[in-house]
């Protein structure tokens, strides 16, 4: 049996490809108290019971798990406690400082390889490569969920509601933070697309975009972006999970982007 790859719905994939490259995925939990909903992730007791499934499907070929930021959530270090019930390095935890489909783009590249009888090892390392090739936007309509959920500093809260800014977030070593300040829904997309742009300069890409509340802007983004990137590049449209979008809130968009690897284009040329 191949190497088993595990990860958690923050990751965003939809279930056809869950499916088709036979990747095991963990619900974060959502709790609702009244008119009000929180989250919370996943306890070392559910992550050791997930893999010890998972080592039984996969024999001696072990599991490679990939999780939220540990910036984001405790479900990273949960993990790595989980990972240590086992013996010889049997379950991996990749340290990944990502959410959303970049990481989802992650396990599918090491659960491609998984599939075609790689190692753990070598699922390892396309993991971590495209990681270091993914970046991910975040454009949310408004703040208030961000700055409740304590995930958006208190200076960027301030500023964002007494400018009446809409600012495009990033993820830097795993955090949130601020890569544009826009005044608009409509500049707020032609920023994502620029920077989307630069990101990818010739290279192309795999664009993956979360929606919640708002598939027609989502539609709108996608066309803008087909025209400014490089030709080769692919695109995906995904609901965004339940548990992201409680703190991204209505109107939320999600951009993922993964260079395509350099061996890959070299050998495209070649052939």
């Amino acid at each position: 049996m191949p190497v088993r790859i595990v990860t958690d719905s923050s990751a965003c994939l939809p279930d056809s490809i869950i499916e088709d490259l036979d990747i095991t995925v963990i619900d974060l939990h959502m709790m609702n108290r009244g008119d009000d909903r929180s989250t919370s992730g996943l306890s070392s007791l559910e992550l050791v019971a997930c893999y010890a499934r998972q080592l039984e499907r996969g024999g001696d070929e072990g599991v490679l798990a990939l999780h939220l930021s540990k910036e984001l959530s405790s479900t990273w270090s949960n993990a790595v406690a989980a990972a240590a019930v086992f013996d010889d390095d049997m379950v991996r935890v990749i340290d990944t400082n990502c959410i959303g489909m970049g990481l989802g783009a992650a396990a599918m590249a090491a659960a491609t390889m998984a599939q075609n009888g790689a190692t753990l090892e070598d699922c390892y390392k396309a993991a971590v490569s495209t990681l270091e090739r993914s970046r991910m936007w975040l454009y949310v309509h408004r703040i208030d969920e961000l700055r409740k959920s304590g995930r958006l500093s208190a200076t960027t809260s301030l500023m964002s509601t007494a400018l009446a800014m809409r600012p495009i977030m990033h993820l830097k070593d795993g955090r949130l933070d601020v890569a544009a300040k826009t005044r608009t829904p409509s500049k707020a997309l032609a920023k994502i697309v620029e920077l989307v742009g630069a990101y990818a300069d010739t290279t192309p890409l795999f664009i993956a975009i979360q929606q919640h509340e708002a598939r027609e802007t989502a539609k709108h983004l996608q066309l803008q972006l087909e025209e400014a990137l490089p030709d080769g590049t692919t695109f995906m449209a995904v609901d965004m999970d339940p548990v992201l979008a409680v703190h991204s809130g209505p109107g939320a968009i999600a951009v993922s982007a993964v260079q395509a690897d350099e061996s890959e284009l070299s050998t495209d040329e070649d052939e």
